[in-house]
């Protein structure tokens, strides 16, 4: 399950960011092209973030199409299943233009104080 190293590396990325405020959604795109499975991810997140800034935080998965350019015909194509190939031509040549995104795009705190101060 690949979900759950994303989920460390999304926690990660946070808590660098965040500096010591509690967390309270995330927001990351996805694409199709990375094989995620969105409630998987939510699931690890949630393990992951046990303990952490993020903990009870929201995780908003916005999925991102796969789309390509033909390198034969030029045409732009949205990908929906493999092999991957031309909506127009069949072609399988393409340079892929969206779909392998992982990013988180966004996070949420409640306010300026680190959790660490709260605890005092």
């Amino acid at each position: 399950m690949h979900e759950l190293s994303l989920a460390e590396a999304i926690v990660g990325i946070v808590e660098e960011h965040a500096a010591g405020r509690r967390v309270t959604r995330v927001d990351v795109r996805v694409g199709r092209l990375r094989q995620v499975v969105p409630s998987a991810l939510a699931f690890a997140f949630e393990l992951v973030a046990c303990e952490t800034v993020a903990e009870g935080a929201e995780l908003v998965v916005e999925p991102v199409a796969a789309r390509g350019d033909c390198r034969a015909c030029g045409a732009r194509s949205e990908l929906q299943s493999f092999p991957l190939g031309c909506a127009s031509c069949g072609c399988p040549d393409l340079e892929i233009v969206s779909g392998e995104e992982l990013c988180v795009e966004s996070f949420e705190v409640t306010d300026a104080r680190p959790v660490l101060e709260e605890a005092r």
